[in-house]
């Protein structure tokens, strides 16, 4: 007799890093829910090759920047949860979602300032609370941070100091999570060769160089370079790996 699947909620599910952790965790097993901003052809496109894994997966638009829109979309994820797998619960958080705006100390405008506070940290603290109700005990919670939380580079202070405070988030999910017995973790990828941020790591050749160059596997990273990282940490082997920031970045600036 086959083991119930595990539930896996991914937000930015429909491309980059987040199509890859929803591919790999799919691989591994696991039922798939996921979010994407705008683009439905690229969600419906990731859910189909979900489904030609064997697995379930459903997509659902989502505005990490828009708080108000939370109370929906639980609602939305418990329906499909009580529908389709016969109870309202589900196992593993990624917090995905994220945007890159950029620019120097002196010139970050406070619009965009607010709108990566909304998308990077008040929109996950906020989504995580309103599902913890449904997280199983002994789940996994796996938020996304940076390696510009450990060095520094210009024109990203307000991205990376979001980031910031996600590794310090974290460590207190695992915290006040463990009686639960559901631990949390943070990524930090380092430069990723996708469209993120106008995409220059993936189509700038000066660019991508100068990353090589700082980085001891001597190339930019790829999508496919965290996604199985993502997914091992959903596994019962990774289950005393708790409260850690783990950086994905091939050895940068080491």
């Amino acid at each position: 007799m086959s083991t119930k699947s595990k539930i896996a909620i991914v937000t930015g599910g429909s491309r980059g890093l987040g199509r890859d952790m929803v591919i790999n965790l799919a691989k591994k097993g696991n039922n798939i829910i996921f979010t994407y901003h705008s683009n439905k052809t690229e969600a419906d496109k990731v859910v189909s090759e979900v489904l030609s894994l064997g697995q379930k997966a459903i997509a659902y638009p989502l505005d990490l920047g828009n708080i108000k829109a939370f109370d929906s979309f639980v609602d939305q994820v418990n329906d499909h949860l009580l529908e389709h797998e016969g109870s309202p619960n589900f196992d593993y958080l990624i917090n995905n979602a994220g945007i890159g705006l950029y620019g120097s100390v002196t010139d970050t405008t406070e619009e965009v300032f607010d709108t990566l506070m909304n998308i990077h940290f008040k929109g996950v603290y906020f989504l995580t609370q309103k599902l913890l109700p449904l997280l199983n005990d002994g789940g996994r919670i796996i938020n996304i941070s940076s390696s510009l939380t450990r060095i520094s580079s210009p024109n990203v202070s307000a991205y990376a100091s979001m980031k910031g405070a996600i590794e310090t988030y974290t460590r207190y999910l695992a915290k006040e999570l463990g009686s639960r017995q559901i631990t949390a973790n943070s990524i930090a990828p380092g430069a990723i060769a996708t469209d993120f941020a106008g995409g220059s790591t993936k189509s700038d050749e000066n660019a991508r160089n100068a990353i090589a160059s700082i980085t001891a596997l001597g190339r930019v990273g790829q999508p496919e370079d965290i996604g199985g990282v993502v997914a091992f940490l959903c596994t019962a082997e990774a289950g005393w790996v708790n409260a850690q920031r783990i950086e994905i970045s091939g050895g940068r600036m080491i």
